[in-house]
């Protein structure tokens, strides 16, 4: 079986191509090569099929990234694509005279006695999910914010109304099958006569084609668009929170659902603040009167600054607790704790009579060191 061709080669674009680039080159092809415009060519006709298969995988940012990476042997498409079929294409261990999985097999030695069950190709099929990546701020995740994105994703084109056909014309019966969607072919073999049934190649087992494609989507019935949309994010968000939005994915076909869109967030980090679950961290510096004398300080918290008592004689690294001030509840009621660690910071730069009084300090405290210095130097 021939090597399939590289998508990005089918179509004559760069890999780098947008999907403006793809979607133009697709409608050229599409409408050079189209069946119905070139009557009983069979390059013709293979073109056609090869042509809508790369413009099928580039099209779709989900599967033009798998086969980015994995080319034809993309692990979770079957060896020969992305159908989902793992006896399929260049992979098909029955390849060549049985062409297809096991139900062709069957069909070939029963004459169509055992056959798969095939998914009707004109049944709505819901719309791909997709995803946003986005970023708030420390203050945002606490309280919560409305977000503007922007999104690029595939919808019912307007002009076709999703047909795929030309405004004012519709789909015909398809010549090649009449209509049924496949087509039976006849071998003769030294054991005899044997039928295949397969899908048919000219309407993909539609049973119906379109004599004319809509000019603005190329006969897909889908055109991608750009949207904007307001995501509200929740109070108590966290790195990795992800958020629904149901129907906003991509659009689907046949009259289908279209899919969801899911939000991952991530929150920056804060200058003063750590967090830990609900929680909030905050390293407070004190001055060396401030611990030994005690003293009500103003400190900062998500709701703003409040009053916190130091007693006297505070040692550095005391921990206290502000009730209620760390992050709301995703899933839940109330807020969390915020924890406030102080910093005694040793005075630097004293001038000639700052450090005398220190010294007289010093000399009062006696060996024990019960006294001023002894609640400062405790531990130390």
């Amino acid at each position: 079986m021939a090597e399939k061709r590289d998508y990005y080669d089918v179509l004559g674009v760069s890999r780098d191509a947008d999907d403006e680039t793809i979607k133009k080159a697709y409608k050229k092809l599409a409408k050079q090569y189209h069946p119905d415009l070139n009557p009983d060519s069979k390059t013709a006709e293979s073109k056609f099929k090869e042509i809508n298969e790369a413009y099928e995988i580039l099209s779709d940012n989900n599967s033009r990234a798998r086969y980015d990476q994995f080319g034809h042997n993309d692990p979770m498409g079957g060896a020969g694509g992305y159908g989902g079929n793992p006896f399929g294409g260049a992979g098909n261990p029955f390849g060549g005279s049985f062409g297809g999985g096991f139900g062709d097999i069957f069909e070939t030695f029963f004459g169509g006695g055992f056959t798969q069950q095939q998914r009707d190709p004109n049944a709505p099929s819901r719309g791909n999910d997709m995803r946003v990546d986005m970023q708030v701020s420390f203050e945002e995740a606490a309280r919560g914010v409305d977000k503007e994105i922007s999104v690029s994703r595939y919808e019912g084109c307007v002009k076709c109304h999703g047909s795929g056909a030309k405004p004012g014309t519709g789909r015909e019966k398809c010549a090649g099958c009449g209509g049924s969607g496949r087509v039976r072919t006849t071998q003769s073999t030294p054991f005899g006569q044997f039928q295949t049934v397969k899908t048919c190649p000219r309407c993909a087992g539609s049973g119906s084609v379109i004599k004319e494609p809509c000019p603005d989507c190329g006969g897909s019935g889908r055109m991608r668009k750009n949207r904007k949309l307001v995501v509200h994010v929740p109070a108590g968000v966290d790195n990795g929170s992800r958020l629904r939005m149901a129907g906003e994915g991509e659009g689907g076909k046949n009259g289908g659902p279209a899919g969801d869109l899911f939000i991952y967030i991530s929150v920056r980090p804060h200058k003063l603040f750590k967090r830990d679950g609900d929680h909030v961290f905050l390293e407070q510096p004190i001055s060396f009167v401030e611990a030994a004398l005690g003293a009500a300080i103003e400190v900062p918290t998500l709701d703003g600054a409040v009053k916190l008592d130091i007693p006297e004689g505070t040692q550095t690294a005391t921990t206290f607790r502000l009730r209620g001030r760390g992050f709301p509840k995703l899933r839940g009621y109330g807020r969390g704790d915020q924890y406030v660690k102080v910093k005694v910071v040793t005075p630097t730069h004293l001038n000639a009579e700052q450090k005398e009084i220190l010294r007289r300090l010093g000399d009062g405290t006696g060996d024990d060191k019960k006294g001023f210095f002894g609640k400062i130097f405790k531990d130390r």
